[in-house]
């Protein structure tokens, strides 16, 4: 979800990144959910987002994280932000608990790296800043790995390949990229995101025609409610949205310029320690095949 490199989200999707089209494997596990279910969801995601709190066991916004060994020599403990407004990969469920493919990944990697896990729920925007002032040790959100975030963060190694899809109604005349510049009047985006970035090189940076959005519910009821044309977003997002709201009648495209994006996670620029510990336990995943277990397919 995710990647503008201001890193100025300004809210929290429920949901928004493998260059099949196709769903994979996990993603039908996930079942359906109507059409109001998912708003009610993603809204809810938002408001705990935006007070910055904390979901499924993390705790409450601010403070610093508490990496390092434990008393009585317990497992150390990671406090890891996540954006959690992002179906598939995090997003607020309806007993209240932050669950997703990325989840599901950082808990596997506690499991593998000997250490605990500790989920703070904060808003996209937030979430970069907690990690560059060190009030958390790690960042998963669907973050997409970019030259520009690598220059004030590192990150693990790669864990997921996305790309963008373009999501319009059914009976929509828009069929290509060029449909999209001559007859869409406006286009939707998640802001500060990689679909952001592909409606401003196709459409220009200051376009009229980009309206941005706090999440990618949010631009996709926009469009259902005839105000915009299409959205661009993550493809695991779009597909696993048409999947679980057949009502809403839409369908998406690809687009050979749409290049690959890989997923990452994110640390503070220089935190070798917190570094090396996910990428080990991250190898170890790849390993004993649990990246093709939780996302479907491996890291090509």
């Amino acid at each position: 979800m995710k990647s503008m490199e201001n890193e100025e989200r300004e809210g929290r999707p429920k949901m928004d990144r493998d260059r099949k089209t196709e769903t994979p494997a996990a993603l039908r596990r996930l079942g359906r959910r109507l059409l109001p279910l998912f708003f009610l969801v993603a809204f809810g995601a938002g408001l705990a987002a935006c007070g910055g709190g904390s979901q499924g066991g993390g705790a409450a916004g601010g403070g610093a994280p508490s990496v390092g060994p434990a008393a009585g020599g317990e497992k150390t403990t990671l406090v890891v932000g996540s954006d959690a407004a992002y179906a598939p990969f995090e997003y607020v469920n309806e007993k209240g608990e932050i669950v997703g493919w990325d989840i599901d990944l950082i808990h596997k990697l506690g499991e593998l790296g000997g250490f605990q896990v500790e989920i703070r729920n904060l808003p996209w925007d937030s979430l970069f800043q907690e990690v560059k002032n060190g009030g958390v040790d790690a960042a998963i959100s669907a973050i997409t790995i970019t030259d520009e975030r690598k220059l004030t963060y590192d990150f693990s190694d790669p864990y997921y390949v996305a790309h963008q899809l373009v999501l319009v109604p059914e009976d929509s005349p828009i069929q290509t990229l060029e449909d999209l510049k001559t007859k869409a009047r406006y286009v939707g985006v998640q802001n500060a995101t990689t679909g952001h970035i592909v409606a401003q090189n196709l459409l220009g940076k200051t376009s009229p025609k980009i309206k941005a959005y706090e999440s990618t519910p949010l631009a996709i009821q926009d469009m259902l409610g005839g105000n915009t044309d299409a959205v661009i977003a993550d493809n695991a997002v779009v597909i696993e949205y048409v999947k679980n709201n057949p009502k809403a009648k839409l369908r998406y495209f690809d687009d050979p310029s749409f290049e690959k994006e890989y997923y990452g996670i994110m640390v503070k620029k220089g935190n070798t320690e917190v570094l090396d510990r996910i990428n080990a336990a991250l190898k170890k995943a790849k390993e004993e095949g649990v990246i093709r277990e939780i996302f479907g397919a491996d890291v090509e």
